[in-house]
């Protein structure tokens, strides 16, 4: 008889209190807006409106296969409200980017893979995508500032993309950064800030299961404002550490400094896990809003993911200061 071992952040299905509606919706959308009703140019909303077809040729490998393994632990975060409340500086230092992060090209994309790699390339997005083993899972998202949020990420884990890089012995870190181009993005006209956006993980932590490579989300493709085409989602960091619309990776020895880290590193480490006993500077962590509902919960150390993560960090001194 086969007894399966829940990891810690695991929960039965029917807990995950609107997995039901979401379902159906799911299907819904496959059936009428996939690959259904069409009106000229355009495709039939559940609304009975014609809307333009969206412009990304990914669109038809949603929704992907959900991997049970992955479970938020409470209910999921309405989509109307978690692509509209977030952080992207590329496009202002406001929440209230949505709108203006339309202006983002996702097509063509190409992704650099780089440094102390046996398999250095350039791929186009969508060649990526084809290459990769795409699935659901559903993390909870923890952003340093005590707001959080559930959200079913679609995407490829990590180490998938590491594998086929192929690093040397040699790669300690790899080194992620998001594209600049200050004639869509008018936050990178902001000098002060340290462009492009740096972001970076040891291999062990990129390898470990949990590190996921988000391409879309709510069974569609990612939206713009939420990283499109290509988002890291470490769900035991702070959402700082999880760096938007990539398009390079590179492998080095070196450990980089990171974005937040050049800005203020008394604030914001390089590690940025989650832990509710080390309060930020200027604010407490061991309670956060959960967007959805409104509620303060409480914060649990490495988000909850600590069966998963807490090994990596054991050996680390004090000083380094695995947390924030």
């Amino acid at each position: 008889m086969l007894i399966k071992r829940r990891e810690g952040w695991e929960i039965p299905e029917s807990q995950v209190t609107s997995e039901t509606a979401y379902l159906g919706r799911r299907n819904f959308l496959k059936t009428i807006g996939m690959g259904g009703l069409i009106a000229g140019s355009g495709i039939l909303s559940a609304s009975g409106n014609v809307r333009a077809a969206v412009a990304d040729p990914s669109e038809a490998l949603y929704p992907v296969p959900r991997n049970n393994a992955y479970e938020g632990g409470r209910m999921m975060t309405p989509e109307e409200i978690s692509t509209t409340y977030n952080n992207f500086y590329e496009f202002g230092s406001h929440k209230n980017i949505s709108k203006a992060a339309q202006a983002l090209k996702i097509r063509p994309w190409t992704v650099k893979i780089d440094g102390m790699v046996d398999n250095e390339m350039e791929i186009g997005i969508d060649d990526l995508l084809a290459r990769m083993p795409l699935e659901e899972r559903v993390y909870r998202h923890r952003c340093v500032e005590a707001w959080s949020m559930v959200v079913p990420w679609s995407g490829f884990a990590l180490k998938e993309l590491v594998k086929l890089a192929s690093p040397t012995s040699k790669a300690k870190y790899l080194v992620m950064q998001t594209f600049e181009d200050k004639s869509v993005a008018s936050g990178q006209k902001q000098f002060w800030y340290p462009w492009p956006y740096t972001e970076a993980l040891t291999i062990e932590e990129a390898t470990n299961d949990l590190a996921f490579m988000v391409t879309g989300m709510y069974g569609k493709p990612v939206p713009k404002q939420n990283g499109a085409p290509l988002r890291l989602a470490v769900p035991w960091k702070y959402g700082f550490k999880q760096i938007k619309s990539i398009v390079r990776f590179s492998f080095t020895e070196e450990r980089p400094k990171t974005f937040w880290e050049e800005l203020n590193d008394k604030e914001y480490g390089f590690w940025a896990n989650v832990n509710p006993g080390v309060p930020h500077p200027r604010w407490r962590q061991d309670t956060e809003r959960d967007i959805g509902t409104g509620k303060r919960i409480p914060t649990e150390i490495y988000n909850g993911y600590g069966e998963a993560v807490a090994h990596l960090y054991k050996d680390l001194r004090q000083k380094d200061r695995p947390f924030m």
